[in-house]
Protein backbone atom coordinates (compact mmCIF):
# COMPACT_ATOMS: atom_id res chain seq x y z
CA UNK A 1 0.00 0.00 0.00
CA UNK A 2 1.22 3.52 -0.81
CA UNK A 3 2.58 5.45 2.20
CA UNK A 4 0.19 8.36 1.67
CA UNK A 5 -2.78 5.97 1.68
CA UNK A 6 -1.49 4.33 4.86
CA UNK A 7 -1.24 7.75 6.52
CA UNK A 8 -4.76 8.70 5.41
CA UNK A 9 -6.06 5.38 6.74
CA UNK A 10 -4.23 5.96 10.05
CA UNK A 11 -5.82 9.40 10.30
CA UNK A 12 -9.29 7.93 9.78
CA UNK A 13 -8.86 5.03 12.19
CA UNK A 14 -6.80 6.61 14.98
CA UNK A 15 -7.91 10.25 14.84
CA UNK A 16 -9.55 10.14 18.28
CA UNK A 17 -6.50 8.52 19.85
CA UNK A 18 -4.24 11.24 18.45
CA UNK A 19 -6.67 13.97 19.51
CA UNK A 20 -6.83 12.56 23.05
CA UNK A 21 -3.05 12.48 23.25
CA UNK A 22 -2.78 16.09 22.06
CA UNK A 23 -5.72 17.35 24.15
CA UNK A 24 -4.01 16.22 27.36
CA UNK A 25 -1.12 18.52 26.52
CA UNK A 26 -2.76 21.69 25.19
CA UNK A 27 -5.31 24.19 26.50
CA UNK A 28 -8.23 23.74 24.13
CA UNK A 29 -9.96 21.30 21.84
CA UNK A 30 -9.55 23.74 18.95
CA UNK A 31 -5.80 23.91 19.46
CA UNK A 32 -5.63 20.11 19.59
CA UNK A 33 -7.55 19.83 16.33
CA UNK A 34 -5.33 22.46 14.70
CA UNK A 35 -2.20 20.61 15.75
CA UNK A 36 -3.54 17.28 14.50
CA UNK A 37 -4.54 18.76 11.15
CA UNK A 38 -1.17 20.48 10.86
CA UNK A 39 0.75 17.31 11.62
CA UNK A 40 -1.19 15.14 9.20
CA UNK A 41 -0.85 17.74 6.44
CA UNK A 42 2.91 17.93 7.03
CA UNK A 43 3.30 14.16 7.35
CA UNK A 44 1.39 13.61 4.11
CA UNK A 45 3.57 16.17 2.35
CA UNK A 46 6.73 14.60 3.79
CA UNK A 47 5.63 11.10 2.80
CA UNK A 48 6.33 11.87 -0.85
CA UNK A 49 10.03 12.39 -0.03
CA UNK A 50 10.49 9.28 2.13
CA UNK A 51 13.00 6.92 0.52
CA UNK A 52 13.11 4.07 3.06
CA UNK A 53 10.06 2.12 4.20
CA UNK A 54 8.64 3.15 7.57
CA UNK A 55 8.10 0.16 9.83
CA UNK A 56 5.73 1.77 12.30
CA UNK A 57 3.77 4.64 10.76
CA UNK A 58 1.76 5.32 13.93
CA UNK A 59 4.98 5.78 15.91
CA UNK A 60 6.34 8.10 13.21
CA UNK A 61 3.17 10.21 13.36
CA UNK A 62 3.13 10.25 17.18
CA UNK A 63 6.70 11.56 17.11
CA UNK A 64 5.62 14.30 14.69
CA UNK A 65 2.66 15.13 16.97
CA UNK A 66 4.86 15.32 20.05
CA UNK A 67 7.36 17.56 18.25
CA UNK A 68 4.56 19.84 17.04
CA UNK A 69 3.19 20.18 20.61
CA UNK A 70 6.67 21.12 21.84
CA UNK A 71 6.95 23.67 19.03
CA UNK A 72 3.63 25.21 20.01
CA UNK A 73 4.82 25.60 23.62
CA UNK A 74 8.02 27.24 22.47
CA UNK A 75 6.21 29.67 20.20
CA UNK A 76 3.48 30.91 22.46
CA UNK A 77 4.02 29.95 26.06
CA UNK A 78 3.07 33.15 27.80
CA UNK A 79 1.76 33.54 31.28
CA UNK A 80 -2.00 33.73 31.20
CA UNK A 81 -4.32 35.45 33.59
CA UNK A 82 -5.62 32.07 34.71
CA UNK A 83 -2.08 31.02 35.71
CA UNK A 84 -2.29 33.26 38.77
CA UNK A 85 -1.85 30.37 41.17
CA UNK A 86 1.59 30.37 42.77
CA UNK A 87 3.48 27.12 43.43
CA UNK A 88 2.92 27.66 47.16
CA UNK A 89 -0.82 27.90 46.63
CA UNK A 90 -0.78 24.71 44.58
CA UNK A 91 1.11 22.92 47.36
CA UNK A 92 -1.42 24.20 49.92
CA UNK A 93 -4.34 22.97 47.79
CA UNK A 94 -5.66 26.49 47.13
CA UNK A 95 -7.82 26.79 44.03
CA UNK A 96 -6.58 28.84 41.13
CA UNK A 97 -8.18 32.19 40.40
CA UNK A 98 -9.96 30.70 37.39
CA UNK A 99 -11.78 28.24 39.66
CA UNK A 100 -13.35 31.12 41.57
CA UNK A 101 -14.64 32.64 38.36
CA UNK A 102 -15.63 29.26 36.97
CA UNK A 103 -17.89 28.48 39.93
CA UNK A 104 -21.32 28.65 38.38
CA UNK A 105 -23.35 28.04 41.53
CA UNK A 106 -25.91 30.70 42.16
CA UNK A 107 -26.09 32.15 45.62
CA UNK A 108 -25.87 35.68 46.95
CA UNK A 109 -22.35 34.98 48.22
CA UNK A 110 -21.03 33.57 44.94
CA UNK A 111 -22.72 36.33 42.94
CA UNK A 112 -21.11 38.95 45.18
CA UNK A 113 -17.72 37.22 44.89
CA UNK A 114 -17.90 37.15 41.08
CA UNK A 115 -19.00 40.77 40.96
CA UNK A 116 -16.22 41.85 43.34
CA UNK A 117 -13.56 39.98 41.36
CA UNK A 118 -14.81 41.31 38.05
CA UNK A 119 -14.85 44.89 39.37
CA UNK A 120 -11.27 44.48 40.64
CA UNK A 121 -10.20 43.12 37.25
CA UNK A 122 -11.88 46.00 35.44
CA UNK A 123 -10.28 48.51 37.80
CA UNK A 124 -6.87 46.92 37.29
CA UNK A 125 -7.30 46.93 33.51
CA UNK A 126 -8.26 50.61 33.57
CA UNK A 127 -4.92 51.39 35.27
CA UNK A 128 -2.87 49.73 32.52
CA UNK A 129 -1.30 51.54 29.57
CA UNK A 130 -3.47 51.18 26.46
CA UNK A 131 -1.02 48.81 24.70
CA UNK A 132 -0.89 46.37 27.62
CA UNK A 133 -4.63 46.54 28.18
CA UNK A 134 -5.38 45.87 24.50
CA UNK A 135 -3.05 42.85 24.30
CA UNK A 136 -4.45 41.38 27.51
CA UNK A 137 -8.10 41.81 26.46
CA UNK A 138 -7.53 40.46 22.96
CA UNK A 139 -5.64 37.40 24.17
CA UNK A 140 -7.53 36.51 27.35
CA UNK A 141 -11.08 37.59 26.60
CA UNK A 142 -11.27 37.45 22.81
CA UNK A 143 -8.94 34.48 22.27
CA UNK A 144 -6.79 36.24 19.67
CA UNK A 145 -3.35 34.61 19.34
CA UNK A 146 -0.15 36.61 19.55
CA UNK A 147 0.63 35.70 15.96
CA UNK A 148 -2.71 37.09 14.79
CA UNK A 149 -2.18 40.27 16.81
CA UNK A 150 1.31 40.65 15.38
CA UNK A 151 0.07 40.25 11.81
CA UNK A 152 -2.79 42.69 12.46
CA UNK A 153 -0.74 45.40 14.15
CA UNK A 154 2.78 44.85 12.81
CA UNK A 155 4.12 44.67 16.39
CA UNK A 156 6.71 41.99 17.14
CA UNK A 157 5.34 38.90 18.96
CA UNK A 158 7.93 39.25 21.75
CA UNK A 159 6.78 42.82 22.35
CA UNK A 160 3.17 41.62 22.58
CA UNK A 161 4.21 38.86 24.99
CA UNK A 162 6.03 41.39 27.18
CA UNK A 163 2.99 43.69 27.22
CA UNK A 164 0.78 40.81 28.28
CA UNK A 165 3.23 39.78 30.98
CA UNK A 166 3.30 43.31 32.43
CA UNK A 167 -0.50 43.35 32.41
CA UNK A 168 -0.70 39.99 34.20
CA UNK A 169 1.84 41.08 36.82
CA UNK A 170 -0.09 44.30 37.43
CA UNK A 171 -3.39 42.46 37.80
CA UNK A 172 -1.76 39.94 40.09
CA UNK A 173 -0.59 42.70 42.42
CA UNK A 174 -3.98 44.39 42.19
CA UNK A 175 -5.90 41.24 43.04
CA UNK A 176 -3.54 39.77 45.64
CA UNK A 177 -5.19 41.43 48.64
CA UNK A 178 -8.66 40.55 47.38
CA UNK A 179 -7.61 36.94 46.79
CA UNK A 180 -6.05 36.68 50.25
CA UNK A 181 -9.15 38.14 51.94
CA UNK A 182 -11.32 35.59 50.12
CA UNK A 183 -9.16 32.76 51.39
CA UNK A 184 -9.25 34.10 54.94
CA UNK A 185 -13.04 33.96 54.98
Amino acid sequence: MDLALQIENLFRTDRKKFLGFIRQRVRSQEEAEDILQDVFTNVLAASHNVQKPIENIASWVFTAVRNRIIDSYRKKRAETFSDMQTPGQADDGVDSFENFLGDLTTSPESDLMRKTIWEAVQEGLAELPDEQKAVFIKNEFEGVSFREMSEETGVNINTLLARKRYAVLHLRRKLKDLYNSMNDN
